[in-house]
């Protein structure tokens, strides 16, 4: 077999395969149908003389030779990739370009309205799409694709790159009116978190931080409501004497607008710094560099 009788764009579409594990993920990456990348991957499989890839609960897993061709097509892609960015730029005023981020419904909340107004006059047919991905995946959804950029307090992450942008703490949100919040107000340091024993509390389910503060602070038997939602547990501090711990940052824009406030409990590791993550691989890629750009030019403090 000669390098003469393989496509370059058959070297691609092995690699988006092998990156994604999936035949119809590969197809959405590569802008493709699925039949299109399926006969791609014939092609490959009669030229190698190899199966390549099997099926396997959730898409495809590697044979033996396609793993051993992996870093090899990888390591060549990306040569060929860096040498052609270096004489292209990206051009935000004609760019359609997708960017998927990974965000919780707060990372929404905080950063998606001013980011979206910002891209809007530079680049206006730039799109985005939020794509949240399990903390333990979140690496390899970075390295392959899946995603291009990751916010948020995630230390459990490794092996990206990543830009500090914002300094948080974790406060108490309740109503205005709440019974306990002037004589919550006088109180300091143990005092305080001991006062807390005499609040109800309502939590969010998929947000660990919070509920791990909770139980930290012996508070996890004052949890009377979880919800599935972030957005919806100001309107039920509102309505209730419910309190939450949540994100200062956030917390100040409720008590903005009116109806809520806030106190400081000294909790055990309260304070947490949100970053944005990306992947080695894309380091020199225009379309990554000018995005982070913006968003550190936007966020960073």
């Amino acid at each position: 077999m000669h390098i003469k009788d393989i496509d370059l764009n058959l070297l691609r579409l092995f690699n988006a395969v092998y990156t994604a594990g999936s035949v119809s993920r590969a197809a959405e990456q590569l802008g493709l149908t699925q039949p299109a990348v399926s006969h791609g991957l014939t092609r490959l499989r009669l030229l190698i003389k190899d199966p390549l890839f099997v099926r396997s609960p959730g898409g495809v897993k590697p044979s033996p030779k396609a793993v051993a061709l992996a870093d090899a097509v990888q390591h060549a892609l990306d040569t060929i990739s860096q040498a052609l960015n270096e004489s292209r730029g990206f051009e935000p005023g004609s760019s359609r370009r997708l960017f998927r981020l990974h965000m919780s419904d707060i990372g929404e909340g905080r950063f998606l309205p001013e980011l979206m107004a910002h891209l809007h006059k530079l680049a206006p047919g730039v799109r985005v799409a939020s794509r949240p991905v399990a903390h333990k995946a979140l690496a390899d959804a970075l390295d392959s694709g899946v995603i291009d950029f990751a916010f948020g307090f995630l230390p459990q992450v490794k092996d990206t790159q990543r830009a500090e942008l914002l300094s948080d703490r974790y406060v108490v949100l309740m109503r205005a009116g709440h019974p306990m919040h002037e004589s919550l107000r006088r109180l300091r340091g143990v005092a305080l978190l001991r006062a807390l024993h005499q609040l109800d509390f309502v939590a969010v389910r998929s947000h660990a931080d919070t509920l791990r503060i909770l139980a930290q602070s012996g508070l996890q038997d004052r949890l009377r409501l979880t919800t599935e939602h972030f957005m919806v547990l100001p309107s039920i501090v509102s309505a209730t004497d419910l309190c939450v711990v949540m994100p200062g940052n956030i917390a100040r824009g409720f008590v903005v607008d009116g109806g809520c406030v806030t106190v400081q409990p000294p909790f055990a590791d309260r304070d947490f710094t949100v970053s944005l993550h990306w992947s080695h691989r894309f380091e020199s890629d225009p379309d990554n560099r000018w995005f982070r750009e913006q968003v550190l030019h936007l966020f960073r403090e």
